[in-house]
This record gives C-alpha cells, sequence and structure tokens, in this order.
C-alpha cells in the first residue's frame, strides 16, 4: 500500500472492522492491527488523540489503559460511507428530475463554500459553473443537514427541475462530472486485483492464505476502494458512458472482499483475544 495519512488507515480500520463492536477497543489492539501498514505505535497513539479532540472518537481510560470507540458523528460518516461502497445507486429509478442547487456565499466565510463543495461533491453533485451544481437524486434531505451544520441557510435556494431541449444529455453530464476519468480508475483497480482474486479462490479455501495476509489483503482493498464515493456520483444508467467498467470493478470488489471476511475476521478477533477486560464505567482522558 502506498504512504497514507493516519486519519484515513484508522478510518479504514473501524469502518471495515469495528464498525459494528459493542464495546470500545483498546488501544493495543488497534496498535497491533495498524502495525502491518507502517504505523508505529507512537503516531497510532497521536492519530487516536487528534481523531478524539475532533470529535471523531470517544477516548476512555481503566488505570494504565486506554479505550476507544466511534462517537455517534463517526459511525454517521463510516455508516453512510459503507452504504455507498456496498450499495451502488446506477439502477436507482430515475424519472428525469434534477435537483438544482445555487449558492451565494461572501468571501469572508469562503471556509465554508469549500466544505459545501466537498459535501455537495459527495453527495453526487456535478458542477454548471458559477454556484449552480445539479443532482439526478433526491437529496433536499441530505442539503437541508448539510446546510444547517454549516449554517448557510440564507446562502442557498434549492429546485428540482425538468431538462428542456433535444441535445444530447450526455453532454451535460459531460460539463459535470468527469466519467472517462471515473471509469479509467475502475478498469485499472479490477486490473490490478484480478490477480489477486484468481489466487484467493484457489488459496483461501484451502488455507494456504494465512488469516493475517486475509486481514490485510482486506484492508488493503477497502481502503482504496472506499476512495471511488468520493469521486463517482453513481448516476443513473441512462446517464453512463458506454463501456462502463463500475459494474465488473464492483463485482471484483464484492467477490474478494466475501471470500477474506472469514479469515480476516478471525485474525482480528484473535488480536481482541489478548486485550484487557473492556471498561464498563471508565473516566473519559
Amino acid at each position: 500500500m502506498s504512504a497514507q495519512r493516519p486519519q484515513d488507515l484508522v478510518l479504514t480500520l473501524y469502518g471495515e472492522y469495528l464498525l459494528n463492536r459493542e464495546h470500545p477497543v483498546w488501544v493495543g489492539s488497534l496498535i497491533s492491527l495498524l502495525q502491518p501498514f507502517d504505523l508505529s505505535e507512537g503516531a497510532v497513539r497521536t492519530v487516536l488523540s487528534r481523531m478524539a479532540r475532533k470529535g471523531w472518537l470517544d477516548a476512555q481510560r481503566l488505570g494504565r489503559n486506554s479505550f476507544y470507540e466511534l462517537t455517534p458523528q463517526g459511525k454517521h460518516l463510516l455508516e453512510e460511507g459503507q452504504q455507498k461502497i456496498f450499495h451502488p445507486s446506477w439502477d436507482t429509478d430515475w424519472d428525469g428530475t434534477w435537483f438544482l442547487l445555487a449558492y451565494s456565499i461572501p468571501e469572508d466565510v469562503r471556509q465554508l463554500r469549500d466544505r459545501l463543495r466537498d459535501r455537495l461533491a459527495w453527495l453526487g453533485f456535478g458542477s454548471l459553473g458559477n454556484g449552480l451544481w445539479i443532482s439526478p437524486h433526491d437529496v433536499a434531505a441530505e442539503v437541508l443537514e448539510i446546510s444547517g451544520l454549516l449554517g448557510i441557510d440564507q446562502h442557498l435556494e434549492c429546485f428540482k427541475a425538468q431538462r428542456l431541449g433535444n441535445n444530447d444529455i450526455r453532454e451535460l453530464v459531460t460539463k459535470c462530472w468527469d466519467l472517462p476519468a471515473i471509469n479509467a480508475r475502475y478498469i485499472d483497480f479490477a486490473g490490478r486485483w484480478a490477480p489477486e482474486l484468481s489466487r484467493c479462490v484457489a488459496g483461501v479455501p484451502k488455507g494456504d492464505v494465512p488469516a493475517e495476509e486475509c486481514f490485510t489483503l482486506r484492508f488493503d482493498l477497502i481502503h482504496e476502494f472506499r476512495t471511488f464515493p468520493l469521486e463517482d456520483p453513481y448516476l443513473p444508467r441512462s446517464l453512463l458512458p458506454d463501456g462502463w467498467h463500475g459494474d465488473e470493478a464492483n463485482q471484483l470488489f464484492q467477490t474478494l472482499h466475501d471470500l477474506l471476511e472469514g479469515p480476516a475476521d478471525a485474525y482480528v478477533d484473535e488480536i481482541f483475544g489478548a486485550a484487557p477486560v473492556v471498561p464498563t464505567a471508565p473516566g473519559r482522558e
């Protein structure tokens, strides 16, 4: 795996392996699980503390032992990401209605504009320019939540509309989204992971691929694939270009992920087996 931000690695670990754990996780277990990805003990402790200060994790102590669990904010973020990763919406019914959003945010709060753009891209919006964004998805509730969190209700206007004219609708799509670049990334992903799928189809059922390797492979697989929801707007199929490779990449991902799941989870359970008792009434750090 290429160098990655420690926070991204921790989010992948929690999203893929720890999201539904009932109890806080001992920091020693987190250190052990992240060690294969070149994170030292000191780096793990530092990033966990930073993420707790940001509100993603809740830090707890019992004696000399530290434990971490997701906050509601952190859990919501990861659940939203998991939904997009495992349930892409290319096959969602679409009646041709577009959701339009226009904003005019003052220059003195431009940092809010940047945060809004990031969230709009996450929701699958494309930019038509001059503060006008469009989406084929009904995201009214999500936009309302974002505008409230950022405190920019007064700077937004939202509409639903039908497109008029006889021009090829894919010309509009080309203006708003770089689908060829996303498609190329899907092709590259499938090409690089296909050999691993072939190896694991033969080796995992026979135990030729050790549980620890299944864990690291599945981690690398999801860590790479989780970047697609940041780029792919998951447009309805009628708007996708010919030769779309998202399905191929998604099928490969799902198949390899499911193949690795059992032994990888068993390895995580083994690491947890060496942890101290989870605190029942810990003090806050």
